[in-house]
């Protein structure tokens, strides 16, 4: 199929396959829940990690795994989980994506040791990897025209309000210490949520597969994991473990890997094979300038929530609970506009993200100048500004990112699309962790800059990539 195909064709579902029900409103918050849940998950930890180690008394590089085990295991299989609901149906593939991530929610709650929350996390993180892309291409097969569009919206929205409610909810729970049980609910909530979403999902949800499944690439899925494998573990575990010689030899062998899989993937199409990641969906003019500008964007979003969470807490003393209330300015202003994105775009089309790029970068600029007039004062009412900037500039620019890049992606390569822009996603949220919160983890150490001319520096630096945002969205196609 060429990239000229409309992703509006109707979704298929293969013989013998129960027939399908209408995706109503109903079905389509089901499987926002489901996105809702790894999301969250993924930043629910930033705020609780001190009380993870005063409780587990984990070392700085185990505790670092609690966070990176579960994002590594989610990035190396996100396209595959994509590419498996395509073959084996997407409804089924979110039903055992979401069984898998209430089970593995459980274990990570009544884990007695780090190593065991460490393992605990990891398969939490392949659970993700089934669950997720699921959502996307349920919504790509299920709605088209302006229906699909609101969608996409309400997915942009859900996925930048459960990075923050992941950190403020972490901090209510935290600090509210429910029977003693310190962080442990952090993790346990999921369970009665995912119960939830199971039993709707059964109800909601409908069944749809691509017509002719493209099969399990596995060269190039063994490829895609060693490349994403060998820049994450040793840029997230590098700095802890003091840069041991296998870091360094594993970011040798990233360059290498990464070749290898372009050249098998580029092979496999070219013989008329089905490869992981079709190297013709890269032309698709949506896909290519939109992912080219996902790669900054969620950078700078991952590292500033990681770097504002540990700052909030540990430079300015608010708590758990007053580091998640810092961001709720931020949310609401997020969630708020992420749903009037749709009519925005109708209006303006491929300016919506400029715009959402430039008010995000006027956003940072004005935390770096509050943070370096008033510190260490800082109140949340002095925050809220650049926190509402912030939350709008994010609100129009993720959620329009999202139906950018996959306006143009055919029906039965849904899956493979989500995959791609959800790895995407992924991959640059935990760089950005990785690069800018080691910078500012040995930059806050410094007795010269401290917590303060960390902070202003690297969130400068933010200033600085969101503006290349700004600059890389005007090659954008018309969502439109």
């Amino acid at each position: 199929m060429t990239s000229t195909t409309t992703a509006s064709a109707p979704a298929t579902v293969a013989a013998g396959a129960p027939a399908r029900t209408a995706f109503t409103a109903a079905g389509l918050v089901t499987v926002l829940l489901g996105a809702a849940l790894p999301i969250i998950d993924f930043f629910i930890v930033n705020v609780a990690l001190p009380t993870i180690n005063a409780d587990l008394h984990a070392s700085t590089a185990t505790l670092e795994l609690v966070v990176a085990a579960y994002g590594i295991a989610y990035s190396v299989l996100l396209v595959l989980g994509g590419r498996l609901g395509d073959t084996f149906g997407r409804r089924r593939l979110f039903l055992l994506g979401l069984t898998l991530f209430t089970l593995t929610s459980l274990a990570c709650g009544v884990a007695p040791n780090a190593t065991t929350l460490v393992v605990a996390r990891a398969a939490q993180g392949a659970a993700s990897a089934l669950l997720l892309p699921q959502v996307l291409s349920i919504i790509q097969a299920g709605t088209s025209g302006e229906r699909r569009s609101r969608a996409l919206g309400m997915f942009g929205a859900t996925g930048g309000v459960a990075t923050v409610v992941g950190q403020l909810l972490g901090g209510a729970l935290v600090a509210a210490d429910v029977w003693g049980w310190s962080w442990r609910p952090i993790f346990l909530v999921n369970v009665p949520i995912g119960l939830v979403g199971l039993l709707l999902a059964r109800r909601t949800v409908p069944e749809s597969r691509a017509t002719n499944p493209l099969g399990v690439d596995r060269w190039g899925t063994a490829l895609l994991a060693i490349s994403l494998l060998s820049l994450l573990v040793p840029l997230m575990e590098g700095r802890a473990l003091g840069w041991p010689w296998w870091t360094i030899a594993l970011l040798v062998l990233f360059p290498f890997a990464v070749y290898a899989f372009a050249r098998v993937e580029l092979r496999l199409e070219r013989a008329g094979g089905t490869p992981l990641l079709p190297p013709s969906l890269l032309k698709t003019a949506s896909v290519r300038h939109g992912l080219t500008v996902a790669v900054p964007y969620f950078g700078v979003f991952g590292s500033f929530m990681f770097i504002y969470a540990v700052t909030l807490q540990d430079g300015l003393h608010f708590g758990p609970l007053g580091a998640g209330l810092a961001l709720t300015p931020m949310a609401v202003a997020y969630f708020t506009t992420s749903l009037l994105s749709s009519r925005v775009v109708t209006r303006l089309g491929r300016k919506v993200v400029p715009i959402g790029g430039a008010i995000l970068t006027a956003g940072t600029a004005v935390l770096a100048g509050s943070s370096l007039l008033a510190w260490p004062d800082l109140s949340i009412w002095q925050l809220t500004p650049a926190m509402v900037l912030m939350g709008i500039g994010n609100g129009l620019t993720s959620s329009t990112l999202f139906r950018v890049i996959l306006s143009r992606v055919p029906t039965d390569l849904a899956g493979v699309g989500s995959g791609v822009l959800t790895t995407t996603q992924q991959t640059s949220l935990a760089l950005g962790v990785a690069v800018f919160g080691s910078l500012f983890a040995s930059l806050s150490e410094s007795s010269v800059m401290g917590f303060k001319g960390a902070f202003v520096l690297v969130i400068g630096i933010l200033t600085v990539l969101a503006l290349l945002v700004t600059w890389l969205a005007r090659k954008l196609p018309d969502p439109r």
